[in-house]
């Protein structure tokens, strides 16, 4: 009887501090029952109001009378058809909506053509014909089987004297062949190399079917005609397209960075040992991405065993005097 004023003060403290309760399902379901246990003489203690228990029976009923909503429309595309779809019409720039969705079909996705017109529309993809042309990256990987790609590669020595090194490419292995060095490049001095290119190629020459080079003065008929003997067409380069002889841009690129920009070069016959050295290690050990970390004179691609690293011996091997690191297992 003495708990039960300090009990009320308590209730009313926290009716101050509470606006309104928030009630979990089961507190209305509870309180509910208990209405109907509570006299009516201590109804004005109960908090719930029966406008309250009412508006809780109506929003019951009108929950189970009340079916889920489908949205209006076709159902939205799934991502993963959106990301294929995006991707055929990517790896396969010849193929059209109707096309892609034959594909789609075949791999057990059922959906309309004017589907996959609206997911390449909204993505921004042209239709097949603005897209389906041949660039020059695409021809280059289609045929690198047969390519090679000759370039000039340009270095001043510590005198200020201007060094010319020419260099043919196999653009399915990435080997480099510097066929020499000089600094008055004529059109003689060419052709010649390309002979003993052809002499060190031997029987292999018979795999190569193009040779890209620019429209530089140097190549003369001569030239061409040292190739075409042997079946070999020739290519020239778009003026002022690089991107259209890449392979070999991208080794001068590789040379500069790793070699050529990171010491002085004194005069030709310093130049000559210099990449005859590098050569040997970019063809024997330097990996390629395009040949599964593999370097250019790899025949096949080995299996990578797990190597114990506590029983493990990495020897290092200087290349230009330490300039470049080769390193390898210890037998």
């Amino acid at each position: 009887m003495h708990l039960s004023p300090a009990l009320r003060h308590q209730v009313a403290v926290l009716r101050r501090q509470v606006a309104r309760p928030d009630l979990e399902p089961v507190d209305r379901l509870v309180l509910s029952a208990l209405s109907r246990l509570l006299p009516r003489s201590r109804w004005s203690t109960f908090f719930v109001t029966p406008a309250t228990l009412l508006r809780w029976h109506r929003e019951l009923v009108a929950r189970k009378w009340t079916y889920p909503k489908r949205r209006p429309g076709r159902p939205s595309i799934r991502a993963e058809i959106r990301t294929l779809v995006l991707r055929l019409a990517e790896e396969s720039p010849t193929w059209g909506h109707r096309r892609v969705q034959g594909e789609l079909l075949r791999l057990g996705y059922r959906v309309a053509a004017s589907t996959v017109w609206s997911i390449l529309t909204a993505a921004g993809v042209d239709p097949a014909p603005r897209r389906g042309g041949l660039t020059w990256t695409q021809f280059l990987t289609a045929q690198a089987e047969g390519l090679l790609a000759c370039d000039f590669l340009h270095v001043d020595t510590i005198g200020l004297t201007r060094i010319y090194v020419l260099f043919p490419m196999e653009v399915e292995t990435r080997r480099v062949h510097v066929l020499g060095v000089t600094t008055h490049p004529t059109g003689e001095w060419v052709t010649q190399q390309a002979r003993n290119l052809l002499l060190d190629l031997g029987d292999r020459v018979a795999r190569f079917r193009f040779l890209i080079r620019d429209r530089d003065s140097k190549y003369i008929a001569a030239f061409d005609e040292v190739f075409s003997a042997e079946g070999i067409e020739i290519l020239r380069t778009p003026p002022r397209a690089p991107r259209a002889n890449a392979y070999a841009e991208r080794w001068v690129r590789t040379v500069r960075r790793e070699c050529l920009d990171r010491m002085l070069i004194y005069n030709r016959r310093h130049l000559l040992a210099t990449l005859d050295e590098y050569v040997a290690h970019y063809n024997e050990h330097r990996p390629h991405q395009a040949r599964h970390q593999q370097p250019p004179n790899a025949t096949d691609i080995p299996s990578r065993p797990v190597v114990d690293l506590t029983a493990a011996r990495v020897r290092r091997r200087k290349i230009l005097n330490g300039l470049i690191n080769e390193y390898s297992q210890v037998a």
